[in-house]
């Protein structure tokens, strides 16, 4: 996001290019690392889950229909428009429900994690 944000506000349309291309490349290691953060609160949270621990389950499920649902798809429709150095109205309107999306999903991270501190704190 903030690559995104820096490349538009300072960039040219190669800046841009570039980083949209590189978000796409880092779909390689963000998509495992949040897939096997996904599995293993799974395998933590065992078969019947409660309290804290279903909620940071939901929260996962969004996450990942959010990732996959929205963003991946995102970034491929961005990183090929800005290839062919497309940028009007459905480049930045895409690009604004991925930043949006990406917002959510941040943001609901940023509450597992908070949500995890606390578990752990309490034992």
């Amino acid at each position: 996001m903030v690559g995104t944000i820096v490349s538009e506000i300072y960039g040219n349309i190669q800046t841009i290019a570039a980083t949209k291309h590189t978000i796409l490349w880092g779909l390689l290691v963000l998509v495992p690392c949040l897939a096997f953060t996904g599995l293993s609160g799974y395998k933590i949270a065992g078969k019947a889950p409660r309290g804290q621990v279903l909620t940071k389950l939901k929260r996962m499920r969004v996450i990942g229909l959010n990732g996959i649902c929205i963003l991946v798809p995102c970034a491929f429709f961005l990183a090929m428009r800005a290839s062919e150095l497309k940028f009007g109205w459905p480049f930045y309107s895409i690009q604004f429900l991925e930043l949006l999306a990406g917002s959510i999903n941040l943001a609901l991270l940023g509450m597992n994690f908070r949500d995890g501190l606390r578990m752990a704190w309490s034992r």
